[in-house]
C-alpha cells in the first residue's frame, strides 16, 4: 500500500477524532490568524486574487496549519497532496512531483502539503526545489522551528514565510462551543459542560485548537451517560481528561529562546513577579535546572556586578545547589536567587567597561607592556630596564601610589566608570578620592 493508498483508506474511515471532524472548511469557519486570513489581509487576498506562491507556516502546534492549507487547496481547486516529513523520502516526494506534472499538463494547480517540514534533510529540501521554481508544484510547509535556521536557504528563498500565532483564550472558547453546537456525535450525546470546567480546559489547552478538541473528546467518553440523559462536564472530569496543562515549548527551538529572553529581561528589569512567572513556565516545560541556574551566573556578573557583589556568590551557590539536589527541590534554590537578583541594584558598568577595553585591543595597535610593569627575574632583564621604576603601592599612604599602568597610547583611557547604584557607588567614591589626592585631579 502506498503513500495514496494509505490516504484514501484513512479518509474513508468514519471514526475521526474530533479535532478532524471539526476541520473548518472554508475561512468564515477558521479562528485566529485574522493578520493573515482576514477580509483583505495577504492570505486572504492572494486566494481571491489566485496569486497564490509556495509558503512555509510557522507557528506552535494546534494553531491551524494544516487546516489553513488545505482550505487554501479547496477554495483554488488544486489537487492537495499531504505528507508528513517523519515518514515519506525522497521517493514519496518524486511521485508526488510526476502527478503535479500530469495535473499541469491539464491546467490544474498541485498542492504539496509537508508537515514539520523542519525534519527533512538537505536532500529530500533539494529534491523540491526545481519544481517548486517553475511551479510544477506549490509547496505549502508546516513548522514549528524557525525556518531561518531549519529550512535550507534555496528552498527558503522560494517561499513566502507566514507567522501564525498561538490562539487565545476567546478563540478556542469559539472553536470549542462550535463543536459542542455542531458535531453530530457530541449533539447526540447531549453533551454540557458547565463554566469552570470549560475555562479550566481552555486554560489548560495552551493555545492549543486540537489540544483542547481532543481534551473535550475525552472528557466526554470520560464523563459517559446513562440512555437517554444529558452529558455533564464538570471541572474534575476535565482534570482528569488533560492530567497536565499543555505549554508551548521546545527545549531547543524559539520558545527556549522566547522564555529564557522574557526571564532574563525581567531580572534585569528588577521585576521579581514576572521573573517568577517565567522562571514557572521553564520548569513546567521541563527546562534543564543548571540551565536556568547558568544564566542566572551570567546575569549576575553582566547586570548586577559590583552594585551588589554578593549577587555572584548566591547565584553560583544556586547553581551548586541545584546541581547537588536537582528538582524538584531545586525549583526553591532558583526562586529564591532569582527574586534576589530582580530585587538587587543593577549595574552593566563591569560589562561596558570589558567591552571597551576588548574593543580597544581589536581596533588599535597591540602595544608594549610598559617597561617598569615588567618582571626581571635577570640579570640582563634587569639591565634592560625590566621593573626598572616601578612603585610598589604597599610601600605608600593608604596602598596606593601614582603611576601608570596602561601602554602610552592608551595612558588616559577610563574604561570602568562605577554607577551611583547599590555598593558599586561607595567603589566610585573610593576612586574618586585616589584619583583626586593622589593625582591632583
Amino acid at each position: 500500500m502506498d503513500l495514496f493508498e494509505k490516504q484514501a483508506l484513512a479518509d474513508a474511515q468514519g471514526n475521526r477524532p474530533l479535532a478532524d471532524r471539526m476541520r473548518p472548511k472554508t475561512l468564515s469557519q477558521f479562528m485566529g490568524q485574522d493578520h493573515l486570513v482576514a477580509t483583505g489581509k495577504i492570505i486572504r487576498r492572494a486566494i481571491e486574487n489566485d496569486e497564490l506562491v509556495s509558503m512555509l507556516f510557522w507557528g506552535p502546534p494546534g494553531v491551524g496549519k494544516t487546516t489553513l492549507a488545505k482550505m487554501i487547496a479547496r477554495a483554488t481547486k488544486s489537487d492537495f497532496f499531504e505528507m508528513s516529513a517523519v515518514t515519506a523520502g525522497v521517493a514519496d516526494i518524486r511521485k508526488v512531483l510526476e502527478k503535479a506534472k500530469v495535473n499541469r499538463s491539464l491546467s490544474k494547480r498541485s498542492i504539496l502539503f509537508i508537515d514539520e517540514i523542519h525534519r527533512f534533510n538537505k536532500a529530500q529540501q533539494d529534491a523540491l526545489l526545481h519544481s517548486v521554481e517553475d511551479g510544477t508544484v506549490l509547496l505549502i510547509g508546516a513548522t514549528t522551528e524557525n525556518p531561518s535556521f531549519e529550512v535550507n536557504a534555496p528552498l527558503l528563498s522560494r517561499c513566502r514565510v507566514y507567522k501564525l500565532q498561538q490562539l487565545t483564550f476567546e478563540e478556542i472558547e469559539g472553536i470549542v462551543k462550535r463543536a459542542l453546537s455542531e458535531d453530530e456525535m457530541l449533539v447526540k450525546q447531549r453533551v454540557e459542560i458547565d463554566e469552570l470546567a470549560l475555562k479550566l480546559l481552555i486554560n489548560m489547552s495552551g493555545g492549543d485548537a486540537r489540544n483542547a478538541l481532543n481534551a473535550l473528546e475525552l472528557s466526554v467518553q470520560l464523563a459517559g451517560r446513562a440512555k437517554n440523559e444529558t452529558c455533564r462536564i464538570d471541572a474534575r472530569i476535565v482534570k482528569e481528561a488533560l492530567q497536565t496543562k499543555a505549554t508551548p515549548y521546545d527545549k531547543k527551538g524559539d520558545y527556549h529562546y522566547d522564555v529564557i529572553s522574557a526571564f532574563i529581561k525581567s531580572v534585569r528589569g528588577s521585576d521579581p513577579n514576572a521573573a517568577l512567572y517565567w522562571l514557572a513556565r521553564m520548569l513546567e516545560a521541563g527546562e534543564d535546572a543548571k540551565f536556568i541556574a547558568r544564566r542566572l551566573i551570567i546575569l549576575a556578573s553582566e547586570d548586577i556586578g559590583n552594585a551588589d557583589p554578593q549577587a555572584l556568590v548566591l547565584a553560583t551557590s544556586a547553581f551548586a545547589a541545584v546541581t547537588y539536589i536537582g528538582l524538584p527541590e531545586g525549583r526553591l534554590v532558583l526562586a529564591q536567587a532569582t527574586t534576589y537578583l530582580a530585587s538587587a541594584p543593577k549595574s552593566n558598568a563591569s560589562y561596558t567597561a570589558i567591552s571597551a577595553a576588548q574593543n580597544d585591543i581589536r581596533e588599535n595597535p597591540v602595544e608594549p607592556v610598559p617597561l617598569h610593569l615588567r618582571n626581571a627575574p635577570t640579570n640582563l632583564m634587569k639591565s634592560q630596564g625590566y621593573a626598572d621604576g616601578y612603585l610598589y603601592p604597599h610601600n605608600h599612604e593608604h596602598n596606593f601610589v601614582e603611576q601608570q599602568y596602561l601602554p602610552d597610547g592608551l595612558k588616559d583611557r577610563l574604561y570602568y566608570e562605577p554607577t551611583e547604584n547599590g555598593a558599586e557607588k561607595g567603589i566610585g567614591e573610593r576612586l574618586r578620592l585616589w584619583w583626586q589626592k593622589y593625582r591632583g585631579n
